[in-house]
């Protein structure tokens, strides 16, 4: 029985390794949430013996706020406080994924995307630049005219407000509201279902979407200039790394001692 306790102690510490591994490996991600390895201690039907072992129950991810890194590009966006940006796949009418990542660019069709290629989504405003419906079914793709559909004055600037607001400027001086970031949010943010390169995917665990527009309803504001790095501190994780890996010594250990007693009882019989 030894043999099988130490085991499951070997395995919760290979397993406690990877998961540290792994926010080691993204310290540089834009948008990553470190992840922890929660074990609960297993036992037999009898409460009179000893425990038999541990288990893995969940592996929870962390969604505190990563540090801010400034830049020069006005499409580098990152959000000051809860929530996450909308993005859809397939030219904004694909899977919906949710991010922390703000590192956007205009593509060749004149659509804001993320760093995979996706639309981010924005709702629809009116000239006055207030949203006309924070519903969800409501957000759409951002397009950016290179030219004034009125006048067919150039662009000269884009610009985004603290509550997300996309503004375009011309060359003759006029300015068109074309949308404002969609802000998503979940009651049990853990629950998301991880995609990768910083997105994640609704599940019945999250929740269900809860949308709004930056700076309202408790969402956080929009930050330009800015990209938010991980919430990796490396000298935590280097610390459980090597907490990890005396746990996983420990169990060999406890492994070799049992093996050693076995091996003298066999030769007292023999």
């Amino acid at each position: 029985m030894t043999f099988y306790t130490s085991l499951s102690g070997l395995r919760a510490a290979q397993t406690d390794l990877a998961v540290t591994s792994n926010n080691i490996a993204n310290v540089g991600s834009v948008g990553f949430k470190k992840s922890r390895a929660e074990f609960g201690d297993m036992m037999p039907p009898s409460s009179s013996t000893a425990g038999i072992g541990t288990r893995l129950k969940s592996i929870t991810q962390q969604f505190t706020q990563g540090q801010f890194e400034t830049s020069s590009r006005e499409l580098d966006l990152a959000i000051n406080g809860s929530g996450f940006f909308i993005t859809r796949d397939d030219a904004g009418t694909g899977d919906m994924m949710f991010t922390r990542d703000g590192s956007l660019a205009i593509n060749a069709d004149r659509f804001v995307i993320d760093s995979k290629g996706a639309h981010l989504q924005a709702f629809p405003v009116d000239s006055a630049g207030v949203a006309t419906s924070t519903a969800l079914s409501a957000a759409t793709s951002v397009n950016v005219p290179e030219f004034n559909t009125t006048t067919g004055a150039r662009l000269s600037d884009l610009s985004i407000d603290r509550e997300g607001l996309i503004v375009a400027a011309y060359s003759d001086g006029t300015t068109e509201p074309l949308g404002r970031i969609a802000i998503a949010n979940f009651s049990n943010p853990a629950g998301l279902r991880q995609q990768g390169d910083g997105r994640w995917s609704v599940t019945g665990e999250s929740g269900p979407v809860q949308t709004g527009t930056p700076k309202s309803d408790g969402f956080g504001a929009i930050q330009t200039g800015a990209i938010e790095r991980a919430n990796v501190d490396l000298t935590e994780e280097l610390v459980a790394l090597i907490a990890a890996q005396r746990n996983f010594q420990a169990n060999a250990k406890a492994i070799e001692t049992a093996n050693a007693l076995t091996q003298t009882v066999t030769n007292l019989r023999n």
